[in-house]
């Protein structure tokens, strides 16, 4: 009986009856680690870079509200959009190969010290600003009398070291430093005149809306290029100044809710769509128009960048015609070819969209006066 039970627990250890022997079980969690272990390193170790691809073009009217604002448009005005990723080995692979992606290294897209949060808020920023220049020149072509309004001072980014950089966020609006209010960026400057680091001066701020306030203690800031004698003494912050266009007469206030689209890029199109809603006729005549370009006040449309993306986003959506900013030549020789790089591609991906040079909010508006009703 004895040897019976030995022989049978030698069965049980057998590969005869099927179950792996110790070694074959160590070799199969092995592998399991080492495969956790690349799935991983493809899809969750990020790169240095970023990729760029095409977004998205997205109907305007619905972003724009003005309470006695005309509402005959029967085609669409679009913004168009370009998608960024962040680079894991797997999608760095794609874009090395794919036709349509871009990467770029993210030291080329960042400011010098700039976080990815701060890169963030930065496009946000211009996003609005982008949004009051396009309710200035709309205004001004519909002749709307209006006025501006300074409400604060935004914080982009906090420099390293500094108090600042401890207690605010990028994103918080300063609203008075000691005893000053603080309307432009200039008044925060005004109210450190004469102090010296190891002081302090008491921050009223406002984080999503709520108020808050902190005493920050003054450093010496970093000399700027060209400066030279003793630090300035601030609290490590870099301002930029918020404001508000508002039009005189109520009921023709322009409110612009975009969600989360960022950058300065889409102020020409929002432009057309604010005149638009201005003026008793329907610019858009029933077609489908996507574009894209910055906005000045005077109406002045300025060059992009990844139009190549946004080409076939507005393609897409099935627009008749593209509003492409001009090809500029700066006086340091630098160039910016958004009208032909907008053209290459559409030639590209074979596109029946008409691309359209663009180099003021009048040649737009000239352009759609001269079409002929879809």
């Amino acid at each position: 009986m004895e040897n019976e039970e030995e022989n049978r627990i030698q069965t049980w250890s057998n590969d005869s009856y099927g179950y792996p022997r110790r070694s074959s079980t160590r070799r199969y969690l092995v592998s399991a680690l080492v495969g956790v272990v690349i799935i991983y390193l493809l899809f969750f170790v990020r790169l240095p870079f970023f990729i760029f691809m095409p977004g998205t073009a997205e109907e305007i009217k619905p972003m724009v509200t003005i309470p006695r604002g005309s509402d005959l448009e029967k085609g669409t005005l679009m913004l168009t959009t370009v998608r960024v990723a962040d680079a894991n080995m797997i999608n760095y692979l794609i874009g090395l190969v794919h036709p349509y992606e871009e990467i770029q290294p993210k030291t080329s897209v960042l400011r010098k010290g700039e976080s990815e949060q701060e890169y963030t808020q930065r496009q946000e920023y211009v996003m609005l600003t982008s949004q009051a220049s396009a309710i200035q020149a709309a205004y001004t072509h519909a002749k709307v009398p209006f006025h501006i309004n300074h409400e604060g001072v935004m914080v982009l980014q906090t420099l390293p070291g500094l108090s600042g950089e401890k207690v605010l966020k990028p994103g918080d609006v300063l609203l008075k430093a000691g005893e000053k209010d603080v309307k432009v960026a200039q008044d925060l400057l005004d109210s450190l005149k004469g102090k010296k680091a190891g002081e302090s001066i008491t921050v009223t701020y406002a984080r999503n809306k709520v108020e808050q306030q902190a005493t920050l203690a003054l450093g010496a800031l970093p000399l700027q290029q060209g400066e030279t004698g003793e630090p300035r003494a601030g609290i490590g912050v870099v301002p930029a100044d918020m404001q508000s266009v508002k039009a005189d007469q109520e009921d023709q206030q322009v409110s612009i809710k975009a969600g989360e689209i960022g950058g300065p890029s889409a102020g020409l199109m929002f432009s057309l769509e604010i005149f638009n809603q201005l003026v008793p006729e329907d610019i858009t005549k029933g077609y489908r128009i996507a574009g894209t370009g910055t906005i000045e006040t005077d109406g002045t449309v300025g060059p992009i960048g990844g139009i190549q993306h946004k080409i076939i986003a507005a393609d897409r959506e099935k627009a008749d015609f593209f509003f492409a900013p001009k090809d500029v030549t700066y006086k340091d020789g630098t160039k910016i070819t958004n009208y032909s790089d907008a053209v290459q591609r559409a030639n590209q991906i074979k596109t029946k969209m008409k691309i359209v040079e663009i180099g003021t909010m009048d040649d737009a508006l000239k352009y759609l006066a001269a079409l002929p009703p879809k």
